[in-house]
């Protein structure tokens, strides 16, 4: 049986904002860099875009969000416990300063693949 957490995001992975179509064509195909997914399930909540290799999601926040910055504040500290780094963005921000935007998503992808990366060990006296 399907959970309906999951028939829900399938039904809004049909259908996409405007702001989010916009973002998905620059992050689809490794883009940037890494595999996101939109609509992802995650807990009792759905990112707008995830990528679960690198523990990052991306909300996108329209004028409905300035009215509910407590339930984004509980989803965002439900989300960070659960590992994820949590970028915010504007719907503005994105339509007309998408460039900007993704510079900020470049950042967090490159941080996220630093964080998961095994750090190399400081070479041997004699090895360097």
């Amino acid at each position: 049986m399907v959970k309906p957490i999951t028939l829900k995001a399938r039904a809004l992975r049909n259908n996409l904002t405007d702001v989010e179509q916009r973002l998905w064509r620059r992050l689809r195909g490794k883009q940037m860099g890494a595999t996101f997914r939109r609509q992802y399930p995650i807990g009792p909540y759905i990112a707008d875009f995830a990528c679960t290799s690198l523990a990052i999601v991306i909300e996108l926040d329209g004028g409905q969000h300035a009215e509910n910055s407590g339930y984004d504040a509980r989803r965002d500290a439900f989300l960070r416990s659960k590992g994820f780094s949590v970028l915010r963005f504007w719907n503005h921000q994105v339509m007309g300063e998408l460039e900007s935007v993704l510079a900020v998503i470049w950042r967090e992808v490159e941080a996220a693949r630093q964080r998961s990366s095994p750090s190399q060990p400081p070479p041997q006296a004699g090895e360097e």
